[in-house]
């Protein structure tokens, strides 16, 4: 039978079924060819999955666990030694078979098969079914089944022939025409080496005249340099001579320079006997006068003189600067007016704290600097925030409130109104209206961030 072998033997014992498969009787030998032999076993393996565990031969319980795609293959041997050793398990698959096909297998049993049918099939049912006289009629089968399969390798190896035969034919083709191509590019590259053979011969006598250029070239520039030493040895003669006027040039200037330095000690010893002169004559005449010191301030008179439009009058031109050390350097000029717009600097610098608060940290602030620059200070507000106007004053700093119906903007600028020409005027405020009215008044303007900073360095 299959010489011995187990029901589950897989690898090489596979591989030797793969081309025969002994069918024995008790009087003859039969050999399945591949075809049928691969038809059985995948029938087979279908059918082993669909029993039920008990009618499933022992040596097909391994087979049965694999996945249907496997079983036909790695399950073979044993398939096939069942179908030749179970005579249970092959009705099964026999049944399987006669539904797939009633018509052959009720043939099949009558014996007698019909001339169309394919020889493999039919044989794989005279196996399965096993008619009366099956041997015989399974012999005559496989006789077919030789006969078709040699004749289908005959048509195989003539049509690989044919195949073999075009391919060389394709490749011949193909052969002559990459000859062809080959011929194209070695003419064109005789015509390239032609082409570059006369542009060398013209590179060659290019190459020649070159040299002959080149030494004409050089034998120009060895004159020229000849000329150009000859030319600098003129030039640094003349150098010297002009580093001699230079210097002579330079002893002129310096005793210029010291002459100039003479009469300006001169210009400036006059002009200190003239400042001199005009002061004692200045101190002289307020003794003769007996003027008594000015203890009265324009700003004390803004608020009786704020409908008088003579009150105003001629102001200097000023430049705004935020840097702190500008505004400090303002306010050390002699009889300096400084005015600040007093809700402007406290709500830039701590206006979450209430306004009566607000008002004494920025008065008290100003008391300290008015104390130490010596400068005049008064600081404005809005009198509808506290029902209050007129001027009174805390430690060396007026405090002005708005008159109602007007604000401290307006206050402001009279202040700035009121002041002499050409005495220096210092304006707090961000508010740029407020700046380019008290500019145009001649005031200087900062904003509240300079005295901000200013206050906060003590």
């Amino acid at each position: 039978m299959h010489g011995g072998a187990p029901g589950g033997v897989t690898g090489a014992g596979c591989d030797r079924v793969t081309t025969l498969w002994r069918v024995t009787t008790s009087t003859s030998v039969q050999v399945l060819p591949d075809d049928v032999r691969r038809q059985l076993v995948e029938l087979a393996a279908a059918v082993v999955g669909e029993l039920l565990p008990a009618e499933v031969p022992a040596t097909l319980a391994r087979v049965r666990a694999f996945t249907p795609a496997r079983r036909s293959r790695a399950g073979a041997v044993p398939l096939s030694v069942a179908l030749d050793r179970e005579p249970a398990f092959r009705q099964h698959v026999a049944g399987a078979w006669r539904a797939l096909h009633p018509e052959l297998a009720a043939d099949v049993d009558a014996g007698s098969l019909p001339g169309a049918v394919d020889p493999a099939l039919a044989l794989a049912g005279v196996y399965l079914l096993r008619p009366p006289e099956w041997t015989a009629l399974a012999s005559t089968l496989t006789s077919a089944v030789s006969s078709e399969l040699q004749s289908r390798a005959a048509q195989q190896s003539d049509a690989a022939v044919r195949a073999e035969l075009a391919a060389a034919r394709q490749e011949a083709e193909h052969l002559r025409d990459l000859v062809e191509r080959e011929r194209e590019r070695f003419a064109a590259l005789e015509e390239e080496l032609a082409a570059a053979r006369k542009e060398l011969r013209r590179a060659r006598s290019d190459a020649d005249r070159a040299r002959a250029q080149a030494r004409t070239t050089a034998e120009q520039v060895a004159a020229e340099r000849e000329r150009l030493e000859a030319e600098g040895r003129r030039q640094a003669q003349l150098a010297g001579q002009a580093a001699e006027q230079a210097r002579r040039a330079g002893e002129q200037v310096a005793a210029l320079r010291r002459a100039e330095r003479e009469g300006r000690s001169l210009a400036d010893t006059r002009l200190r006997l003239l400042l001199d002169t005009v002061v004692d004559a200045a101190s002289g005449l307020r003794r003769e006068l007996a003027l008594p010191p000015a203890d009265l301030r324009p700003a004390d008179l803004v608020g009786a003189a704020r409908n008088d439009p003579a009150a105003a009058g001629p102001a200097t031109q000023g430049r705004d600067d935020d840097d702190p050390a500008t505004l400090a350097q303002l306010l050390a000029l002699p009889q300096v007016h400084l005015v600040v717009d007093g809700y402007n600097v406290t709500k830039s610098g701590y206006g979450t704290l209430p306004l009566a608060e607000q008002r004494r940290r920025l008065v008290d602030s100003l008391t300290g600097l008015g104390a130490r620059t010596g400068a005049e200070v008064t600081c404005c507000f809005d009198g509808a925030e506290v029902d209050a106007s007129g001027a009174w004053r805390s430690r060396g700093v007026r405090v002005m409130f708005s008159d109602p119906g007007t604000t401290a903007d307006e206050l402001v600028r009279r202040l700035v109104r009121a002041e002499p020409p050409g005495r220096p005027v210092v304006v707090v405020s961000s508010d740029g209206e407020v700046r380019r009215g008290v500019r145009a008044a001649g005031a200087r303007s900062v904003p509240a961030k300079a005295l901000l900073r200013l206050l906060s360095r003590g």
